[in-house]
């Protein structure tokens, strides 16, 4: 597999664990270091470490049924060991209340940057996940 399919299946991956509901990917596709950080177009809005982030991208796939993506117009610019993708990002999916027994329709089109770092393999060392109004 060449580096720039190795670089969008790690990034799809991330989505996809939002789809399978299997959040293993999640600890195994991002650096697990003190140089990891996030944004994310949800609350909180500050930066976030691994592990935070982890658990937050963990509750966020357990609250939504039906969650779907779609990533389109991807750029993938590789700078050595490091590499930079930009895509415009779909989702959509149920919110569920499970205290409640509601859900609330979701769709949310953004933009997206992922940092990735090849340690050997290609690691997600930074996540900027904005709304598009």
């Amino acid at each position: 597999m060449s580096d720039r399919e190795e670089i969008i299946t790690t990034v799809e991956r991330f989505f996809e664990a939002g789809k399978t509901k299997d959040l293993t990917p999640l600890r195994e596709i991002q650096l697990n270091d003190p140089a990891f950080s996030s944004f994310s177009d949800l609350p909180p809005y500050d930066l976030k470490d691994y592990n935070t982030s982890i658990e937050l991208e963990e509750l966020r796939y357990v609250s939504i049924s039906d969650y779907d993506y779609s990533i389109t117009n991807p750029k993938i610019s590789i700078f050595g060991d490091v590499s930079i993708v930009a895509f415009e990002l779909k989702q959509k999916g149920m919110l569920v209340d499970t205290k409640a027994y509601t859900g609330e329709l979701m769709e949310i089109q953004g933009r997206a940057t992922f940092v990735l770092v090849k340690k050997p393999s290609w690691k997600i060392a930074h996540i900027h996940l904005s709304k598009i109004s």
